[in-house]
Formats: structure tokens, C-alpha cells, sequence
């Protein structure tokens, strides 16, 4: 065999055997142990039955609350609702965090393969010291070219790399419960600001009306007054309260103001009237219906997205726990350079840099084992074990808290309609008061006293009536917002809107993560759970 062919069979032959050994190496380290704990949901202290399930107006069947602001059947709330999805600021920032967990996630796949990647190349004018030349040759001047593609890659026998893939995976499940919390959220953000807003205007609209009555008392007083029936003192009396009643418009109105900026926040809206979306049913309180149906506390569980974030953020950290552990063992890697050396000396070409008598290797393992740090690896371990334990006693909390907030709308729910209800009767009580003693106060058989006392009743009944009223639906939005309803409205859609998906692909190629319009979109996945964690190896995303 010629010396050339000799050579090229020596280079095919080391090739397939370095492919070899990458090859065994990758399935004996991906086949290794993965070191730590496998995250286990710890139990959860949940109820069988809410408090309050013998109640009439509480239904323990089970619906999805997708759109639960409809029972209200206003279609003002309605509307803002979907200009709220579509603008808030604080939803779109959760959803680019969205994208950062799953960039990361990319990141940590990518661990799994070779880790140091690089293409390096060179071409040097060489000139050498007339007196001391280049063993073996005569020359003083020559160039040398070289080409090479070098790698490092360390194996995952102990699961360091997998568990990151772990770690990240419920990193990015959490990011998606988290943005579904921030869209829960800002659903009762919008429909209580809107409660309010309304119960203002109808406080507004009762203060305004007892202005009214409340002149015509100083009017009859002044009347009597140049009557010579009365004295000064009544007038007096009466201008005193009509004041105070006055007085109560412009603090309704700077609540009321604080409301209307609150939900143009909530809009994305820079201040600007919005007379337009609230211009219909002004001062009418949205009506609760008169049951409300809940479920079982159980269900919390796979319905709150905070419950579910807490969750995952502990499985994220149980993976962390083996991510650490792993450094306890030896890093064992393998490393290699293929590429190609020529020079024009003693009758060699540059061109001989691609050929097969230009072609260099080296590959081999390597290893590396902190021994001496163990003493500060094993406190990490133990410090990420802690961070694990914080984080399953914070799920646990998690569900008593929403319990806790479901248990709270169900009492302002139930009791104020109640209150509403003895309201109501004190309010037609209070106008049958004030019209009588009127007419007695006209006929000289009752003072002023008399009459600015029932104006007084009326107006802080007829006040607290519409609280009350308002309170009821209040309620009704705390306990849908506390089952954790309405981030089903994202289903199908992107974590992003339209504008600002096009100005990130402006900037930097998202490729499938975040897709032009017009290409197939990745699926938008449901309310998240460790159980939605894909596998711990998968091909690299480009």
C-alpha cells in the first residue's frame, strides 16, 4: 500500500473510531443516574366542603368559570374586559417572561451536548532566524495555514445536566402559571374597579338627590322663618346639614376619580375620558345573581394558578437540589480537535491544509473531581435541600390562602346580601319618616330638628344600601377570582400581542418560539403541573 493511501486509511480509521467513542460516550452518560430528589407533590391541607355549603345560594357543583364576569350581564364589564386582555401592560411584561423561561429552558437542552463548540482558523507569514533556522529545513521565510474544529464535552453520568433540564422545564411551566395568575388577577382587578366605580356613581347620584330634599327643608324653614312662626336657629340648622350633605359629593367624586384612573391603568390607557365606554347604565351597580356555584376546595388545586406556580417552583428547586449534587462527583469529559496544518516548505502547498496529509486530530477524556471543595458543595446541597423545603411548606400555605380567599368572598357574598335586605327596609322606613315629619314640621307639630334628623337617615341609609349592594357583587367577583376563573381566554392566543411579537423578531431571530403570523404557531398549553414536564433529553433548539 502506498504511503499516501496508508496515511488516508490511518485517518478514516481514527475518524470512525473517535465517532465511536462519542457515540458510546453520549449513551453511557445520558444512561448514568440522575443524582437528588424526584419531585413528589407534598399533601396538601385542603377541606372537604367550604363552610357555608348548607347555603341555599352556595352550589358545590363544578363549572369552568371561563367567563365568569357574565353572569353580571353587563356589557360595559364585558367590554372592558376585552380591551384589559388585549392592553394591559402588566399581562404583556408576564408574558415576555414566558418567552425568557423558555429561551432558558433552550439554554439548559443545549447543556447536554458538546459545551465548548468552536471553528478556528489561521494563516501565518513565518520568518526565521538566519541563525538558527528550522530543524530540517533551509528555509528563512515561509507560511503556514491551519484549519481546525475543537470541542469539549462533558458527560452527564451523574444528571447534572438532565436535572437542569428539569429545573428549567419547571421554570417555564411556572412563567405560564404565573402569567394565568397575573390574567386572573387583572379579571377581578377590572370587574371589582368597575363595581366600584358604578357604587360611587350611585352614592353620587343619592348625595345629589338628598341635596334636593335637603333645600327644600331650608326653603319651608326660611318660609316659616318670615312667617314669624320659627326662629333663625332652623334655618340655620337646615343650611348646616344641606352643607355637610353637599360636602360628601366632592369626596364621592375624588373616590370615584381615584376608580376611573385605576382602571385606565388596568386598560393600558394613557388619562383620557372615558365617557365612551362608561357612558351606558351610569350609577346601576352590576346584579349578582342569587346563587353562586363553587365546587370543592379540592379543586383549587388544579384550577389556581398561584397553587400551581408554587408548585412548580419547588420542583424547579428539587432538580436544583440534584444540579448541585452532582458536583459531588467526578466531571468526566472528552475532548477533540479535527482539522488540517500545511506549509510551503520543502515542496508542500497550503492548498495540502484540506487534504488528507494535512489532517491533525487529538481526542481523549478527561476528568476533573473537586475533592478539596467538598466541604462547601455539601453545605450547597444543603442549603438548596433548605430553599426545597421553604418552597413545599409555600405550596402548602398557597392552598390554605386560597381557601382562605374563597371562604372570604362566600362571607361578603352571603352577608351582604343580607345587610342589603335589612337596608332595604330601613331605606323605605327612613322615606315614610321624612315625609311625615314634613308635613307635621309645615303644620307646626314637629321641629327641626325632627326633619334634619330623618334627611340624615334617609341619605346614610340609601348610602350604605348601595355599599351593600355593591358589596354583594364585590363578593361574587372575589369568590370567582379565588377559584382561579377566566385565564381560559387566552386559549389559542400567544403570551404576546401582535406588536410586540413583530418588534422582538425585529431584533433577534426567534425561529419556532416565536413564529411570523403567517407560520404554524406552537400550542398554547393549558394551566401547567409538574406533570406537563416534557423529557429531560431532546434534540437541541436552533
Amino acid at each position: 500500500m502506498p504511503r499516501e493511501e496508508a496515511r488516508t486509511s490511518l485517518l478514516r480509521g481514527t475518524s470512525a473510531a473517535l465517532c465511536h467513542t462519542i457515540a458510546v460516550a453520549l449513551l453511557s452518560g445520558l444512561a448514568g443516574c440522575a443524582v437528588g430528589p424526584d419531585f413528589v407533590t407534598p399533601p396538601a391541607p385542603v377541606a372537604a366542603t367550604w363552610l357555608e355549603w348548607r347555603n341555599k345560594s352556595i352550589n358545590s357543583k363544578d363549572i369552568l368559570y371561563e367567563s365568569w364576569w357574565r353572569v353580571f350581564c353587563d356589557p360595559t364589564l364585558d367590554r372592558l374586559i376585552e380591551i384589559a386582555y388585549a392592553q394591559n401592560l402588566t399581562l404583556l411584561s408576564a408574558g415576555t417572561r414566558v418567552l425568557q423561561a423558555r429561551a432558558a429552558l433552550g439554554i439548559a437542552i443545549g447543556e447536554l451536548y458538546p459545551q465548548q463548540q468552536q471553528a478556528t482558523g489561521s494563516i501565518v507569514d513565518i520568518g526565521v532566524s538566519h541563525a538558527d533556522p528550522a530543524p530540517g529545513t533551509s528555509f528563512h521565510y515561509f507560511w503556514r495555514d491551519a484549519i481546525a474544529v475543537q470541542a469539549a464535552w462533558e458527560l452527564d453520568f451523574w444528571g447534572k445536566f438532565r436535572r437542569g433540564v428539569e429545573s428549567a422545564d419547571a421554570s417555564y411551566l411556572a412563567s405560564i402559571a404565573t402569567y394565568d395568575d397575573v390574567l386572573v388577577s387583572l379579571l377581578g382587578d377590572v370587574a371589582g374597579t368597575y363595581v366600584g366605580i358604578r357604587t360611587l356613581e350611585r352614592q353620587i347620584a343619592i348625595a345629589r338627590n338628598n341635596v334636593v330634599r335637603q333645600r327644600k327643608a331650608v326653603q319651608i324653614a326660611r318660609e316659616k322663618f318670615k312667617g314669624g312662626t320659627t326662629t333663625e336657629y332652623d334655618v340655620a340648622q337646615a343650611e348646616n346639614v344641606l352643607g355637610a350633605t353637599e360636602a360628601t359629593i366632592p369626596q364621592l367624586a375624588i373616590q370615584l376619580q381615584y376608580g376611573l384612573n385605576a382602571l385606565r391603568v388596568l386598560l393600558g390607557l394613557a388619562p383620557e375620558p372615558l365617557g365612551s365606554l362608561l357612558a351606558n347604565s351610569t350609577g346601576r351597580i352590576p346584579s349578582a345573581p342569587a346563587t353562586v356555584a363553587v365546587g370543592i376546595p379540592a379543586e383549587l388545586l388544579r384550577r389556581r394558578p398561584d397553587i400551581r406556580v408554587a408548585e412548580l417552583r419547588a420542583a424547579a428547586q428539587s432538580a436544583q437540589v440534584g444540579v448541585v449534587e452532582a458536583q459531588l462527583y467526578p466531571a468526566i469529559s472528552i475532548s477533540g480537535t479535527f482539522g488540517g496544518v500545511a506549509s510551503n516548505v520543502n515542496g508542500h502547498n497550503l492548498a495540502q491544509v484540506f487534504q488528507p496529509v494535512g489532517r491533525t486530530y487529538a481526542v481523549g477524556p478527561s476528568f476533573q473531581w473537586n475533592i478539596l471543595n467538598y466541604g462547601q458543595i455539601t453545605n450547597n446541597v444543603r442549603l438548596q435541600d433548605a430553599t426545597l423545603q421553604q418552597y413545599l411548606v409555600e405550596y402548602q400555605n398557597a392552598v390554605l390562602r386560597a381557601q382562605q380567599e374563597v371562604e372570604n368572598g362566600i362571607a361578603t357574598f352571603l352577608l351582604s346580601r343580607a345587610q342589603a335586605g335589612h337596608l332595604r327596609f330601613s331605606v323605605n322606613a327612613a322615606r315614610r319618616a321624612l315625609q311625615t315629619v314634613i308635613l307635621e314640621y309645615q303644620l307646626g307639630t314637629r321641629d327641626i330638628t325632627a326633619v334634619l334628623t330623618s334627611e340624615q337617615n334617609l341619605l346614610q341609609a340609601e348610602s350604605s344600601l348601595a355599599a351593600a349592594t355593591g358589596n354583594i357583587s364585590v363578593g361574587l367577583v372575589s369568590i370567582y377570582r379565588a377559584l382561579g376563573g377566566g385565564w381560559q381566554i387566552r386559549d389559542g392566543n400567544g403570551f404576546v400581542d401582535a406588536a410586540t411579537a413583530d418588534q422582538m423578531r425585529s431584533r433577534t431571530r426567534w425561529g419556532r418560539l416565536l413564529p411570523p403570523p403567517t407560520a404554524p404557531q406552537p400550542p398554547t398549553p393549558g394551566l401547567p403541573g409538574p406533570e406537563d414536564r416534557g423529557r429531560t433529553i431532546r434534540a437541541p433548539e436552533l
